[in-house]
């Protein structure tokens, strides 16, 4: 077994990332840094546990398998996401939208709200 590789969350998602307030998420169990504020995408979404967001980008997580899930929007291909530090799982990727209207969907992920702590707000 090798050693833990933990990246650090950087403020992205458009014009002056470099100068912003870092709010960060983290994993709720281990403290992870895992998305940035400025990355959500959408913060009408439901998951497993409740409500949840919609990123773009997140580090310090691996990748489940690849499974068809019939979600509330439909037919998706989706593999659940947990951290790389402690193994909690904190949401799920989608690899594939069936329906064209949810194509926008394809590479993002979904992040639950009740596994995560806020940072810097």
């Amino acid at each position: 077994m090798g050693r833990l590789y933990i990246e650090t969350v950087q403020n992205s998602g458009g014009e002056g990332g470099e100068g912003r307030v870092r709010k960060i998420f983290k994993c709720k169990w281990c403290k992870v840094e895992f998305a940035s504020y400025y990355d959500i995408l959408s913060k009408d979404f439901q998951g497993r546990f409740g409500r949840a967001y919609l990123f773009r980008n997140v580090v310090n997580i691996s990748l489940g398998p690849s499974e068809e899930r019939l979600l509330v929007s439909g037919w998706h291909t989706v593999c659940d996401i947990y951290c790389t530090s402690c193994q909690q799982i904190l949401g799920w990727k989608y690899e594939k939208a069936y329906e064209e209207s949810q194509k926008y969907k394809e590479g993002m992920y979904i992040l639950e709200k009740e596994r995560m702590l806020k940072e810097g707000w």
